[in-house]
């Protein structure tokens, strides 16, 4: 006879909450916590958002410029400031003008040394530079020194003037290159290649002279008149703004037509024609800076300033103090050779770079 089974005894407190024995609890407790941990990471995601945000908009609102030690004394409560224009200038409301609203808000600056490193550029950017330099050192009671690097020629020279009539104010290195007093509005003629390529141009416009300077075709002696009377008057403009920061021109227009060539001039050239003080690099400039604003050379710091820009700058690859271009920036420059327009420029071409000012 079989022995009877024992019965089955009654599960155990252990086997009762087992995941097997109560799976539906376990999955409900794995699903709360990881809906209150979604929520909480929802949480933090959205914090740090906000302090991300609020970030961002104060580095954009910051100009972007970071102040370094150039020579003399390091934490001197005195200052002068070393702006820098560099590379050809576009529309000058750029790095320039960001130095020089910095230094406007910069009470300890007393004095400024411009760095001129330009083949010029446009007519209005070069015009707005000179503006607001000399701008800044009226309200300011600033004295300027230039100090000229490799080449300061056309609208760098034009910038240059905003020493005003003040002595002893124009450096320029040994091998510099400067002058090139002229103006220029590029033009091609590409009438030639649109008939080989039998492309005829057909633009619709409101008046004849609308599309005046167009490459697509030969230009007319009206249209040639026209663009001639505006070079005209810049070339004027740029002659009295010479004379305004090199007096000896006022009373002596055919020296300065002599210099007004649209002719590039070494340094010993440019000093001995009147376009330059006397040779000197930016230790010079430095030590006349400071002698003009009275400063005593052991108590004084120089600076110069870096653009590391924001961070919309950086995401979309915008331009730099190093020179580099964005696809955008590069883009604005091909535009800007499409616009017949007038150039303070040494070269035989318009810009195709980005400018640096």
């Amino acid at each position: 006879m079989e022995p009877h089974s024992a019965p089955p005894s009654a599960p155990t407190a252990a086997q009762a909450f087992s995941p097997a024995a109560a799976p539906r609890h376990g999955a409900a407790r794995w699903l709360l916590r990881l809906l209150a941990l979604s929520s909480a990471g929802m949480l933090l995601l959205a914090a740090l958002a906000a302090v991300a945000l609020v970030g961002l908009a104060s580095w954009e609102e910051d100009d972007g410029l970071h102040e370094q030690h150039h020579s003399l004394a390091r934490s001197a409560e005195q200052k002068v400031a070393i702006i820098t224009l560099e590379g050809t200038i576009l529309d000058g409301d750029g790095f320039v003008k960001k130095q020089i609203d910095h230094v406007r808000d910069d009470e300890s600056v007393k004095a400024v040394v411009l760095r001129v490193n330009s083949p010029g550029g446009t007519v209005s950017g070069s015009d707005f530079i000179y503006h607001h330099l000399q701008k800044l050192c009226r309200d300011r009671q600033l004295p300027l020194v230039v100090s000229m690097g490799g080449i300061a020629a056309s609208g760098g020279y034009y910038v240059s003037m905003a020493v005003g009539d003040t002595p002893r104010t124009i450096f320029a290195e040994p091998t510099t290159w400067t002058g090139s007093i002229g103006v220029v509005i590029p033009h091609y003629n590409l009438a030639g290649l649109m008939e080989k390529w039998q492309i005829e141009e057909d633009s619709i416009k409101s008046h004849r002279l609308k599309q005046m300077g167009s490459p697509m075709r030969l230009m007319t002696e009206e249209e040639r008149k026209i663009f001639q009377s505006l070079v005209d008057d810049s070339f004027t403009r740029f002659k009295e703004i010479v004379k305004a920061g090199r007096p000896r021109f006022r009373s002596d227009e055919a020296a300065l037509d002599k210099m007004a060539t649209g002719q590039v001039f070494t340094t010993r050239q440019a000093v001995a024609g009147g376009l330059v003080d006397q040779e000197g690099f930016i230790e010079d400039a430095i030590d006349r800076a400071i002698e003009l604003a009275g400063l005593d050379k052991q108590q004084t710091s120089v600076v110069k300033y870096k653009h590391f820009g924001g961070i919309f700058d950086l995401v979309l690859g915008a331009r730099s103090q190093a020179g580099g271009a964005s696809p955008v920036g590069e883009l604005a420059a091909l535009l800007d050779l499409a616009t017949p327009r007038a150039y303070f420029l040494c070269t035989w071409l318009p810009p195709i770079a980005a400018n640096r000012e």
